[in-house]
């Protein structure tokens, strides 16, 4: 569980986004880095146990900074309004799928992963097992327990609105072949957040995503 003066400091930070405040209120930021820096070391060591290639990972790896790069952004308040870590096989910067934690007050949290934007490459290749392996890949995204946390892959704005290039419109499998991102998100409330239950929550989202996130790495090799 996370400590509700952890969502008080992302909340003030959201409101006050200027380095003057920041810096003011470094020691308060300090605590709530701490704190979920705990929870990201609970769930490296619980999940871990079922995943194997999340339990080498150290926490201070995983987590995300809490500066935001503005150099390409009309938006250039310096400080993200959430904390996140991911969890992936070799790292956050390994290229391979793996899991997602989002922290940011307003029951905006969430839980889940995939992969996010893969390139040109990467995608061609999980295509490619999808189109190959369509009945495992139903059967994944089918499974009740994934079913029950996920629902299904998001569908939104990272989808083709035609077939991608070289398969027909008629395949069993064209609606997530049109995917350009293979992600699946369990929605957290702050109330979720300050449970005893979170890391239980939180672990028992990874397990449901982990055979997706195996199809798709292995798609990778």
């Amino acid at each position: 569980m996370l400590q509700k003066a952890t969502l008080k400091y992302i909340e003030d930070l959201t409101v006050n986004n200027n380095k003057a405040w920041f810096d003011e209120n470094r020691h308060l930021f300090e605590v709530a880095k701490a704190d979920f820096e705990t929870l990201v070391k609970e769930v490296i060591s619980s999940f871990g146990k079922i995943d194997s290639d999340i339990a080498p990972l150290e926490a201070k790896n995983c987590i995300f900074r809490q500066y935001r790069d503005v150099r390409f952004s009309k938006d250039k308040t310096p400080y993200k309004h959430h904390m996140g870590a991911s969890f992936d096989r070799g790292g956050k910067k390994s290229g391979f799928a793996g899991y997602y934690l989002h922290i940011q007050p307003g029951n905006k949290s969430m839980a889940g992963g995939g992969i996010w934007m893969p390139e040109g490459e990467q995608l061609k290749k999980i295509r490619q097992e999808i189109d190959y392996s369509w009945d495992e890949f139903r059967g994944i995204i089918n499974e009740p327990q994934f079913k029950k946390i996920y629902g299904d892959l998001e569908q939104g704005e990272y989808k083709l609105s035609r077939e991608p290039k070289g398969y027909d419109k008629e395949n069993p499998a064209i609606e997530y072949l049109k995917l350009k991102s293979l992600v699946a998100i369990q929605p957290l409330s702050d109330a979720d957040l300050v449970s005893k239950d979170l890391l239980k929550k939180v672990v028992a989202a990874f397990t449901a995503l982990m055979p997706l996130i195996k199809f798709i790495n292995r798609s990778l090799e």
